[in-house]
C-alpha cells in the first residue's frame, strides 16, 4: 500500500475535482492524506482519505482577486503568503514523507516544494485550462509585466522556490512533474492536439458528494434554469435581481443560488417559480435543469457538460472568458458579457439555447468525450502508473 498525500485547497472549484480521484485510490487499496483546512474535513473523510489540518490564510479575503491587469501582483503576493503559512504547519504536522505527491497546479504550490523536500514525484493537478507554446491562458489575463507589485511577488517566490531546489518556472506551470492531471477532456482544451504525453485529459471527475445534501425538481414539470456563480464570484446582489425580473411570468422553475454573502430581502418580491438558496447540491439540480446561467468557472462548467446541459456564460475573471469563449466556439451554449446582462438578454440567451437543436447535438458530442476521457478511474490510473515507475 502507498502513501499518497493530496496538497490542494479547500476552494470547491480546486478540491472537488480531486475528491473522486482520492475514492477511487483508497478503494484501489492506498492510503491518502489530505493536508486542507477542518472546514473540508467531512468532504474529505467521504472518500476514506485521512485529514491533516492547517489554518488557512485565506479566510479573511472577502473577494477574490481576478487575476487581471490590477491584480495579478496582488493574488501572486497571496498565494505566495498562504504557501509560507502552509508549509510551516504541514512541514510539522504530515506523518512521515509519503510515496506521492498531488498538487493543484494554480495555487497548491506547497505540495510541489514539500514533494522536492521530500524527494518524492509530484503530480499536477489541474482544474482548469492549461497552457504550452501554441496557446497560453496568459492572453486573458493581460497584466503589467513591469507592475511593482508583481515584480516583488514574482521575485519572493522564485527564492522561495530556490530554497526547496525547485525552479520559479516549474512551480507554476508543473513543469519537472512526474504527470500533469487535466480535468477537462482534450476536446475542451484549447488546441488540445499540441499537448504531449505528460498531460493526461481525464475530464471531470464527478463522484458522489453525499456531503452537500439533495435536491428534488418541480412536481409540476416545469423546465428548470439553474443560476450559480460558485462559491467565489457571488456577491452580485443586482445580478440576482435582474435573475428575478427575467423569470417572473415565465413557465420556467428557477433554482438561483446567492451564496452566504446576499440577503434574500434584498431582491424584493420573488414569485413562485423562483427559489432561492444559499447553496444547493450542484450535482443533483444539473440532473434536471434544462439551462445552467453560470459564471463558467471550470468545475461548474464540466460539471453541466457531463450531464449535458446548456450553459449561458457571464464570465466574472480572465479565466473564465476563456472557458466562455471555448463554450461558444464549440456550440454548447451561449455568453453574455456582465455589463450586457439585462432581464431581456438574459431571458432571451436561456431560451435561445433551450431551444437550439445544434447546442443539443453539441452536447451530446462533448458528453461521449468526457465518458471517453475517463475520470476518476483515469486519473488513478495515473497516479499508479507513477507510483511504478
Amino acid at each position: 500500500m502507498s502513501h499518497l498525500a493530496f496538497c490542494v485547497p479547500a476552494g470547491a472549484g480546486h478540491l472537488n475535482p480531486t475528491l473522486a480521484v482520492a475514492t477511487e485510490l483508497t478503494k484501489r487499496g492506498h492510503r491518502v492524506t489530505y493536508a486542507a483546512p477542518e472546514f473540508a474535513g467531512d468532504r474529505i473523510r467521504e472518500t476514506g482519505a485521512e485529514l491533516v489540518p492547517y489554518e488557512s490564510t485565506w479566510g479573511n479575503v472577502k473577494e477574490p482577486p481576478k487575476f487581471d491587469r490590477k491584480d495579478l501582483g496582488k493574488a501572486m503576493a497571496m498565494n505566495l503568503r498562504e504557501t509560507k503559512a502552509v508549509l510551516a504547519q504541514v512541514e510539522r504536522t504530515f506523518p512521515g514523507p509519503p510515496d506521492l505527491v498531488v498538487h493543484d497546479g494554480p495555487m497548491g504550490w506547497w505540495g510541489r516544494l514539500l514533494a522536492s523536500k521530500w524527494q518524492v514525484p509530484a503530480v499536477v493537478s489541474w482544474p482548469h485550462l492549461v497552457s504550452n507554446q501554441h496557446w497560453k491562458l496568459a492572453q486573458y489575463l493581460p497584466v503589467n509585466p513591469l507592475s511593482p507589485a508583481l515584480l516583488l511577488a514574482m521575485a519572493r517566490t522564485m527564492r522561495l522556490a530556490a530554497k526547496y531546489g525547485v525552479t520559479g518556472t516549474s512551480l507554476t506551470d508543473g513543469t519537472g512533474s512526474a504527470a500533469q492531471l487535466v480535468f477537462l477532456p482534450r476536446a475542451f482544451q484549447f488546441a488540445g492536439d499540441t499537448f504531449d504525453e505528460r498531460y493526461h485529459f481525464v475530464g471531470p471527475a464527478l463522484g458522489e458528494r453525499a456531503f452537500q445534501g439533495g435536491w428534488k425538481p418541480p412536481a409540476d414539470g416545469r423546465d428548470v434554469v439553474y443560476i450559480s456563480f460558485g462559491t467565489a464570484y457571488n456577491d452580485r446582489a443586482g445580478f440576482y435581481r435582474t435573475c428575478v425580473e427575467a423569470f417572473t411570468g415565465t413557465d420556467l422553475h428557477v433554482v438561483l443560488v446567492l451564496g452566504k454573502q446576499v440577503d434574500p430581502a434584498s431582491l424584493g418580491p420573488v414569485p413562485g417559480n423562483v427559489e432561492l438558496h444559499d447553496q444547493v447540491p450542484q450535482l443533483d439540480v444539473l440532473r434536471h435543469a434544462k439551462v445552467f446561467v453560470t459564471h463558467a468557472g471550470m468545475g461548474s462548467t464540466m460539471e453541466a457538460l457531463s450531464f449535458g446541459v446548456p450553459l449561458v456564460a457571464v464570465p466574472q475573471m480572465g479565466e473564465q472568458r476563456a472557458n466562455a469563449d471555448r463554450i461558444v466556439e464549440l456550440g454548447l451554449g451561449r455568453q453574455l458579457a456582465p455589463g450586457d446582462v439585462t432581464a431581456g438578454s438574459l431571458k432571451e440567451a436561456v431560451t435561445s439555447a433551450l431551444g437550439d437543436t445544434g447546442v443539443t447535438a453539441s452536447l451530446a458530442r462533448m458528453r461521449r468525450e468526457i465518458d471517453e476521457a475517463g475520470g476518476a478511474k483515469a486519473a488513478a490510473d495515473v497516479v499508479e502508473a507513477v507510483l511504478k515507475a
